[in-house]
């Protein structure tokens, strides 16, 4: 049997959904477009090690905007990370933070409000 990532999507809501699909694209440069945009269906997608990156509409039920729920993507160095999704004009939302093992983590926010969390080594 094949064994699958526990996370299917995430689902991040924005203003602007092809502005959305070029900032994650630069964002997470080893991304592979899986959904084009098209006006008739409203989204696009992303694809990353197993994980769909679904970009869809804002709207009245749900916003963009930090929420409870955060995603915490692993990455090889912290702050690297961290300075290319500041580079991209995402802003500090939280941390970083020391964590157990040497690793490090906090969460930015993208040009939408939405909250992407890192978790890696310095």
């Amino acid at each position: 049997m094949r064994c699958l990532p526990p996370i299917a999507a995430v689902m991040v809501h924005v203003a602007d959904v092809p502005a959305a699909l070029a900032w994650y694209g630069r964002a997470f440069p080893q991304a592979v477009r899986s959904q084009p945009f098209s006006a008739s269906s409203g989204w696009a997608s992303l694809a990353l090690d197993g994980v769909q990156i679904e970009l869809v509409r804002s709207d009245a039920k749900v916003a963009s905007g930090p929420c409870e729920s955060v995603v915490y993507w692993r990455v090889a160095g912290f702050e690297v990370a961290l300075s290319h999704l500041l580079g991209l004009g995402a802003t500090l939302y939280r941390g970083p933070l020391a964590i157990e093992d040497g690793q490090w983590m906090g969460q930015v926010r993208d040009p939408w409000g939405n909250c992407i969390g890192l978790r890696g080594p310095a």
